[in-house]
């Protein structure tokens, strides 16, 4: 009954699947790869025949088997390759599948041969082994088939499932055939009427089938590959398995599973190795590919990571580093942003190099002028361009993770560069490499751009509101001013006490005198346009500070004479901010230093303590920035302001500082001889 069975349902299907070969015979050259298709139908329609006529087991019908699939794989094939030229990859992955077909088809011949009962079922097992890697590959290939067929062309779908539900059938029968050396009768009844459905899909999907053009991905074509990579993993183990069982005798079991033990824990450690996979990832892209980068894809990581944080403390500007650096598989960068008209370090992101060195204007330059990408090698090589070896600092030269340098122009000025970390597996950049980065370049400098700018908008705003707030204030203060002296006025002509009279008057005008400064303080952040600097005693500016705080903290005051160029009240208004903020930071038993010293043209102020110090990332980002402070009721403006009176004495504020232990202030102003003060 079961042969029977067999025998008229493989019948029916071969002849179905000659009238499918027949009817595209007859019908003119479609959308369809014509040869490929009616080679595959043929095929079947011989190996259903020859199941039909000869029997399952018959090497007629097993090599028709493998024939069959290889005609059908090669028919899948010239679909993706209609209309796409240059995918490698889908062509490896093809020609894998392929020779796992013509492998069983061997073994058919093998099996034939053998007489030796266990050779015979070793040989029996590896033909089943290969019969299920050969489905599951083409099972694979199928569905990423039906997942690039356009959904409004329903005929390439149901060819699809056809296919799918051919190989499924497949896939049971070399199954049972693995796990009992020969497969159960019923298995070849159900494979005869699945391919009896198999062929009237086929009808219905060739003839509604119209234009259309195949669309597989980079991602797809990686998958495929890496799905037969798994398969072959599995089958050559459960291979090498089944021979030691045939030759361990009593041993079988504990190599076995030293075998598969062992296989997995390689599988394990090399998949887990980042080397590895940057190596794959580069020689996949090399050799299979015409592209090296899928640049839909990077392009909307590029832009993923720009636009969204990975969390709420990460800032832009170690976005823009990770976007970048992510390009090249980089694992980390530096950024470089303009200080004054050099290039100074900024955000970091897995950067363990050095991050700092001598300030040199070159590099900032030759990046603006060029917009060229550096590569760092070829600089410590000397085989770059001239402009090149001369522009890089040697502190980056002699950083051995520097790798590249990408700058960040934006509409023709330099906002930043970016250096990036040596990826996993060293390289030379590429004509693909410097156009990627050259464009993504450009795209983190608007980012950055605008960022600052809006940055600097709100800056002004704060400003704005801060100066509309004090005109308020300004305003307050002028009409107590004001009252203060008209009662001063009236009390000195109308007292009747004498003690009185004189106690009210003193009061009054100290009060005023005190409100008049204040307001000639608040009316003016700078010396006043057009008053000249003055040489000024130093040391007795200092000794005069340290005297009037001494009562509210220890203050030791060093130095000899010193005479610079300056104002004596705004001087002495910058060291009475500093000297403050020294106080809050420190101890109350630590006591602040404050010395002047001559060093060359220059006259050096310091002022020292041993508080509790600041970090490198706050003295460069946030100290002088204004309406930052790290004070729970500061303003953030008094290290603000207390640099822009330097400045406008011509001189320069200069901070050092260690968390923890503490902070040194240091005022460089204009030196002039003793004579000019005393004159």
């Amino acid at each position: 009954m079961i042969a029977t069975l067999v025998l008229w349902s493989h019948a029916l299907a071969a002849l179905l699947f000659g009238a499918v070969a027949l009817g595209q015979m007859r019908r003119p050259s479609g959308h369809w790869p014509q040869p490929a298709l009616l080679a595959a139908l043929v095929a079947t329609s011989l190996w259903a025949l020859a199941v039909a006529g000869i029997g399952t087991q018959d090497i007629a019908a097993r090599v028709a088997a493998s024939v069959r699939d290889v005609a059908w794989l090669g028919f899948m094939l010239a679909m993706v390759r209609r209309d796409r030229t240059g995918n490698r990859a889908l062509d490896a992955v093809y020609l894998v599948v392929m020779t796992l077909a013509g492998a069983a088809a061997l073994l058919a011949f093998v099996e034939m041969a053998v007489v030796h009962d266990e050779a015979f079922a070793s040989v029996a097992s590896a033909r089943a082994m290969l019969g299920m890697m050969e489905a599951v590959s083409a099972l694979v290939l199928t569905h990423h088939l039906y997942q690039a067929a356009p959904a409004s062309r329903g005929g390439v779908r149901l060819v699809m499932l056809a296919l799918a539900a051919m190989w499924g059938v497949d896939l049971l029968v070399a199954a049972l055939a693995y796990a009992s050396t020969v497969a159960a009768p019923i298995a070849f009844v159900a494979r005869g009427v699945v391919m009896i459905g198999v062929a009237a899909l086929l009808v219905v999907g060739v003839h509604r089938s119209g234009d259309w053009t195949l669309a597989l991905s980079r991602p797809i074509a990686v998958r495929a590959l890496s799905a037969i990579a798994l398969v072959l993993y599995a089958g050559i183990t459960a291979l090498a398995t089944a021979i030691v069982a045939s030759l361990a005798g009593p041993y079988a079991r504990v190599a076995q599973t030293a075998i598969v033990f062992g296989a997995t824990a390689m599988v394990v450690a090399l998949l887990s190795t980042p080397w590895l996979r940057a190596w794959a990832k580069v020689k996949v892209a090399k050799h299979l590919f015409r592209h090296r980068y899928d640049y839909r894809a990077e392009w909307q990581r590029f832009t993923d990571t720009l636009g969204r944080p990975d969390s709420g403390a990460e800032s832009l500007d170690c976005r823009v580093v990770k976007s970048i650096a992510d390009l090249t598989d980089s694992p980390g960068g530096l950024l470089l942003v303009p200080d004054g008209a050099s290039l100074g370090p900024g955000a970091t992101w897995n950067w363990a190099g050095v991050a700092d060195g001598p300030r040199d204007e070159t590099l900032a330059r030759y990046l603006a002028q060029h917009a060229r990408i550096v590569e760092l090698d070829r600089v410590r090589a000397g085989t770059a361009p001239g402009d090149d070896v001369t522009s890089v600092p040697d502190w980056l030269r002699e950083c051995p993770e520097a790798w590249a340098i990408v700058p960040l122009v934006h509409g023709g000025t330099l906002v930043g560069a970016i250096v990036l970390v040596r990826p996993p597996v060293d390289r030379a950049l590429d004509w693909e490499d410097f156009d990627l980065l050259r464009v993504a370049g450009r795209q983190a400098a608007s980012y950055l751009a605008e960022d600052r700018a809006h940055a600097a908008l709100a800056d002004a705003a704060r400003f704005d509101e801060f100066n509309r707030r004090f005109a308020f204030i300004l305003h307050d203060i002028k009409n107590l001013v004001s009252q203060l002296t008209l009662v001063a006025r009236n009390a000195e002509r109308h007292a009747d006490n004498p003690d009185f009279r004189v106690d009210m008057v003193a009061t009054l005008k100290d009060s005023s005198d005190r409100m008049n400064a204040l307001l000639a303080r608040l009316s003016q952040h700078g010396p006043v346009r057009g008053e000249p600097l003055q040489p000024i005693d130093v040391a007795t500016i200092v000794e005069r500070v340290a005297t009037g705080r001494r009562a509210q903290h220890p203050i030791v005051a060093r130095g000899g004479p010193a005479c610079a160029l300056g104002h004596a009240a705004r001087l002495e208004q910058v060291l009475g901010q500093l000297v403050q903020n020294a106080v809050e930071a420190s101890a109350a038993d630590a006591p602040i230093l404050l010395t002047v010293e001559t060093i060359g043209e220059q006259v050096a102020i310091d002022v020292i303590d041993h508080g509790c110090g600041m970090t490198p990332g706050f003295v460069r980002d946030q100290l002088f920035k204004p309406f930052v402070s790290s004070k729970p009721a500061g303003f953030g403006i008094g290290a603000f302001e207390a640099r822009q009176l330097v400045h406008a004495m011509g001189g320069a504020l200069d901070v050092a500082s260690r968390e923890g232990e503490g902070t040194r202030f240091r005022i460089l102003l204009p030196a002039v001889a003793a004579l000019e003060v005393a004159a």
